[in-house]
């Protein structure tokens, strides 16, 4: 009988999400596995519940086959031999975990990443980024209405609060769209108006986000539109504006021909960012682009300083960074927020930042930089990954893990997120050596 080990999450107090729910357990033990969860005073499914659906309660999970984790397994308690499945952030050779992935190389173990689980064309199967994309909207609203009562503007948004108070994601929506509702009572500020939201990317994050955005009264418009739309004059206060943008948005050639999406991603080096001039016209961003350091950045410090150092300050008063790269595509991300403390203000003229809304009203812009957004949703956001994985753990399970790689009987989709076998990189992770060696 093959056994099936779910580690107790405790990279911080908000990781209350689980990989695997009960429900999924019930129907694992119903094949014939035996299923053994390491017990948790915070995690969204008590111990109890996984009793019942048939696991086994225990700190010991040295006999399972494999041990599942949604967040990274700390290196000390990495067992020889063992096969892990989990979210390894190693696969950009990440610093902080090369430390990690060389001790599971030394100790000859199996690495799965989630992030790796994809389709034929590259589209992740088994994700977190939708919940990421609903909370993370919902305090992105939180903090901009913050924001804007500290500016001195009362508004209906300041009433939502953080996803992670509501009792669950009904609740939240619920709350969002009653403050809409307040907006015909009680209109956004003039001076913010036409107060634009502007979303980056249309993947999953993307989705996750507009979801929340669309209970809100609200006019759709186009990056397009946006030079005619940013300048009218006494636009509505009871509704907002939303506009999605596209890579094709976001830059453009530096010869001067026409943008290609495929040579965008193939050769970025080839390619300026166009994002500036369309921040000007907004209220808000919220960032849902993968990124890395090959292309060109949404808003880099040097830009900030030149729009709020201006006469006038600039209409944007918030952004919500769903993505959370440090330094990355929104280079006033400098640091990693939490549930508990998620927003700071960032002066972009010096650029020091100061935690919570009640920075620099003048040159400061408030940053929700939360990394950890689906842990405020636990529950549905555990039960939306287990669906997408489930259909996978069979057969990973069932795999001879003492075998070659090139021979073990692994779906498609498990075998492109294999980032280690039995100590050794596989093939399209061996550039990984490079960071290693670093």
């Amino acid at each position: 009988m093959k056994t099936i080990g779910i580690r107790r999450e405790d990279k911080h107090e908000w990781e209350r999400r689980v990989p695997l729910t009960p429900d999924a357990v019930a129907q694992l033990v119903k094949q014939g596995m035996k299923v053994v969860v390491q017990p948790s005073p915070i995690r969204v499914f008590d111990d109890a519940t996984y009793t019942k659906a048939g696991a086994a309660v225990s700190e010991d999970l040295s006999a399972c086959d494999v041990v599942f984790a949604v967040k990274e397994v700390p290196a000390a308690l990495v067992r020889e031999g063992g096969t892990y499945v989990f979210f390894s952030h190693t696969i950009k050779g990440q610093s902080y975990n090369m430390p990690l992935l060389r001790r599971m190389l030394d100790l000859g173990c199996t690495l799965v990443d989630y992030e790796r689980i994809v389709d034929e064309a590259g589209r992740r199967l088994v994700f977190f980024g939708v919940h990421a994309g609903l909370a993370g909207m919902i305090d992105t609203l939180h903090v901009a209405g913050r924001r804007l009562a500290a500016l001195g503007y009362p508004n209906p948004l300041s009433s939502i609060r953080l996803a992670r108070e509501y009792t669950d994601l009904e609740a939240a929506k619920a709350a969002v769209a009653e403050a809409g509702q307040r907006l015909r009572s009680q209109p956004l500020p003039e001076a913010f108006r036409p107060f634009i939201v502007g979303f980056t990317g249309y993947g999953n994050v993307s989705r996750g986000a507009q979801e929340i955005f669309d209970l809100l009264p609200h006019d759709t418009t186009t990056p397009e539109e946006l030079p005619s739309l940013g300048q009218s004059q006494g636009a509505a206060g009871d509704r907002l504006y939303k506009v999605v943008f596209e890579e094709r948005h976001l830059a453009e050639r530096r010869d001067g021909s026409p943008f290609d999406k495929q040579d965008y991603f193939d050769h970025p080096e080839h390619y300026r960012g166009l994002f500036p001039r369309h921040a000007a016209h907004l209220a808000v961003v919220v960032n849902c682009i993968y990124w890395t350091e090959a292309y060109p950045r949404l808003l880099d410090r040097s830009t900030l300083k030149a729009m709020f150092g201006g006469p006038e300050r600039p209409r944007l008063m918030a952004i919500g960074d769903i993505s959370c790269d440090i330094g990355g595509a929104i280079e006033s991300t400098v640091k990693a927020t939490t549930p508990g403390e998620p927003v700071y203000v960032y002066d972009t003229q010096t650029g020091q930042i100061r935690d919570g809304v009640e920075g620099d009203k003048r040159m400061g812009l408030a940053m929700m930089t939360t990394d950890c957004l689906p842990c405020e949703l636990p529950r549905e956001a555990s039960s939306s990954f287990t669906e997408a994985l489930l259909p996978y753990v069979p057969e990973l399970v069932a795999a001879d893990l003492s075998g070659d790689f090139a021979s073990a009987a692994l779906p498609a989709p498990i075998r492109r997120a294999t980032i280690a076998w039995r100590g050794e990189l596989t093939g399209d992770y061996r550039y990984l050596g490079e960071h290693l060696d670093g």
